[in-house]
Parts: C-alpha cells; sequence; structure tokens
C-alpha cells in the first residue's frame, strides 16, 4: 500500500482531489448529518459526507447499488404537499403555528416574508442570517422559507435548508419540518416522526449557531425554541395538520455524536497518496480506496446510507458480529467475530470465568441437548 499522504495539503484541494477532479461535491443534508451522528464510529462515512462524495455513484460503481432513498413519485407528492402548506404567504403554516406553539400571542393576520436569494450557500446563510437578525426585534410575526444554514461538522462546513423558519412575536426562532406521511387520528409513524426529530434537531443546532453570532451589546441571544412544528397531512385527505414535537433529547444526542466524529483533515491525511473516490475510475481502485476507510457497518446503516449493502458484504465476509446489530455486539464483549462467538461456546476458547463465555456455553448445551432429545424422539417414532 503506497505511504499515507504527508500532513499539511489545504482541505478543500484535498477533499477535491479525493472526490475526482471533475466531480462536483454532493451537498451534507440535515437527514445525512443525522445519520452521521447515529453512527459516529464510521469514518468511511465521515469522510465521504464530509468531502461530497456522491456515495450513490460510488455504491453503483463498486457493484453494490443502494436502494435508499425517495422514489420520484414521493418526491413529487412531497413537493406538492409543501406548495399546499406555504400557500397565501403560509397563512396556512402560521396558523398551526400560533395554535400548536405559540396561542397566547397574536394572531399572525400579517406576517414578513423576507427575500433569501443570494449566490451560493455562503451568500444565501449569510442573507438568512441577516434576515433573521432583522426579524428577531420584538413584534410580529415572520416566516423564513428554506432559510440557508450552516453547521460545522469534523471541521467542515455543512449547509443545511429547513422547510421554514418562524419568528415569533416574542423573537424566539421555530424550525418548521413538513412531511408527507400522514398523521391518523393525531398520530404519525413513530419511527418516521423519530427520523423527523433527529433531522429537526440539525436544524436547532444550526440555528443556535447563528443566534450566537448575533449577540450584540450584552443583548442576549434570540431563543431557539425545542419544539418543533411537524406537518403532516391530516388522515387520507391533503388537508395540512400539525404536531408539536420536542427535539431536547435528539438535540443533546447529536451535538455529543457531532462532538466525537474525527475530524475530517485526520482521516483525509491517514490516507494513501493518490486516494481517489472518482466513479468513473476502474472498480478495483475504488474498492481499496474505500477499503482504506475503516467502517462501522450495522442493520441501522441499510436504512440511511447508500453504501449500506457494499459494507454489509464486507462484515459479513468478515464474520464481524457487529452485522447482526450493535445490540448484540454489546452483548458479546471482546467477541468482535462469529468465530470467536463459535470458539467460545464450543469451550475451544475464552476465559470461562468471563460471563460472556459462560452464557455462550450453557446455551450451546442447551441446544446440543435439546437436538438430542428430538433425534430421539424421531428414532423412537421410525422404530414403531
Amino acid at each position: 500500500m503506497p505511504p499515507p499522504r504527508k500532513q499539511g495539503t489545504a482541505l478543500g484541494p484535498r477533499l477535491a482531489e479525493l472526490r475526482g477532479p471533475e466531480v462536483q461535491p454532493k451537498a451534507l443534508d440535515a437527514r445525512a448529518l443525522a445519520a452521521l451522528a447515529a453512527n459516529p464510529g464510521c469514518r468511511r462515512r465521515a469522510l465521504l459526507d464530509g468531502a461530497g462524495v456522491n456515495k450513490t455513484a460510488l455504491a453503483s460503481a463498486l457493484g453494490s447499488p443502494s436502494a435508499f432513498g425517495m422514489s420520484q413519485f414521493a418526491f413529487m407528492r412531497g413537493n406538492a404537499f409543501e406548495a399546499r402548506v406555504k400557500a397565501d404567504g403560509g397563512a396556512e403554516l402560521l396558523r398551526l403555528v400560533h395554535e400548536k406553539l405559540d396561542p397566547s400571542a397574536e394572531p399572525p393576520t400579517e406576517a414578513a416574508t423576507p427575500d433569501l436569494a443570494a449566490i451560493g450557500p455562503q451568500g444565501r446563510a449569510a442573507r438568512t442570517a441577516l434576515a433573521l437578525r432583522e426579524a428577531s426585534r420584538p413584534g410580529g410575526w415572520a416566516l423564513l422559507d428554506h432559510p440557508m444554514l450552516v453547521l460545522d461538522v469534523a471541521g467542515s462546513p455543512a449547509f443545511l435548508e429547513p422547510d421554514a423558519v418562524v419568528v415569533h412575536p416574542d423573537g424566539s426562532w421555530t424550525v418548521v419540518e413538513i412531511k408527507s406521511f400522514p398523521m391518523l387520528d393525531g398520530a404519525a409513524d413513530p419511527a418516521k416522526v423519530g427520523a423527523a426529530a433527529r433531522q429537526s434537531a440539525v436544524y436547532v443546532l444550526a440555528l443556535e449557531e447563528v443566534a450566537a453570532r448575533l449577540v450584540q451589546d450584552s443583548a442576549p441571544a434570540p431563543e431557539v425554541r425545542h419544539q418543533v412544528l411537524l406537518v403532516c397531512p391530516k388522515d387520507f385527505t391533503n388537508l395540512p395538520t400539525a404536531a408539536a414535537v420536542d427535539v431536547r433529547k435528539q438535540r443533546a444526542v447529536t451535538r455529543r455524536q457531532l462532538a466525537r466524529l474525527t475530524r475530517v483533515e485526520e482521516i483525509a491525511d491517514s490516507l494513501p497518496e493518490g486516494t481517489c473516490f472518482a466513479p468513473d475510475l476502474p472498480r478495483e481502485q475504488l474498492t481499496a480506496a474505500v477499503e482504506a476507510l475503516p467502517a462501522a457497518y450495522a442493520p441501522e446503516c441499510l436504512a440511511a446510507c447508500e453504501l449500506a449493502f457494499h459494507c454489509r458484504s464486507r462484515s459479513r465476509e468478515e464474520g464481524a458480529v457487529t452485522s447482526l446489530g450493535r445490540s448484540l455486539r454489546a452483548e458479546l464483549g471482546g467477541l468482535t467475530t462469529a468465530e470467536d462467538v463459535l470458539a467460545a461456546a464450543h469451550g475451544k476458547a475464552g476465559d470461562p470465568e468471563d460471563p460472556t463465555v459462560a452464557a455462550l456455553r450453557r446455551a450451546a448445551d442447551l441446544r446440543a441437548e435439546a437436538l438430542g432429545a428430538a433425534a430421539a424422539r424421531g428414532e423412537g417414532a421410525r422404530c414403531h
């Protein structure tokens, strides 16, 4: 293997080199950030996301195309529902915010809707910060449609675009997340609500960074509310309904996990010279480049990462017990492969005083006893 690259190369050019000279970076969105925070030990995903590598194209080039993602039909349905929610200057959306989150405030008969257009994500993020500063003066409602936020992730900026941010009359801010899955009798699929809460928590963290930068003349930072508004279709109609979702737990977990991420520079500097993830490279070269990055595969990755099929295949080849689930991996302690587990269960390895080894051997004895009894019953039946 070629030696690791010497440290000191500027991060921007280094990441462009990893993507490929003609490959445009893929934006890191809140959904990807939430998935990354849920698996902070995966250096493979941390670098590929931080470098803006298109993992969908990479997975196809590796011969393990992913089924992860939203269908075109669902995408169009979601856009149509969002347009309905925001029609008439966001009147219905503001009504739902007032009803569910701030009923004591003056009703939003009118609201400011600042223009957030600017050149590039940096320009849009600056324009969003300015609009939030202007709208945070107490006294009225404001609706920011698709603002641009920036969040530092492992030393690399991630530009995020929530569906909307509402500024309340008291100057506080609320994240609005619009989803196309239904609320039936006031309740939605808990798994989907949980995913939306984790995604919204990323937006809350990014808004808190914006608020911290707006502090002037000893004035307190604007409050970022930890209750977000989840807007969904009501029952089987296309009419919007909403629920307040408390994301304090998700915010705390996401902040802690993002802080644990190894910085992108450190991972990039550990790679061999000439490593590149451009999808037009030969499969053997791409496979070697991907395998140079340690992964932390778990079954949950199948619903969150485009490279999950490739990583699952490698994990199974290595016999890693993590491929059976993180909870099982935690139960097995220092036994990290299926070979280690079987050897411990059959008394060929492992400390008998270890509770994990003792439990495995007891389970193996019970299994052998059950199989022996079943075989005896079968033999008796054949004799009759």
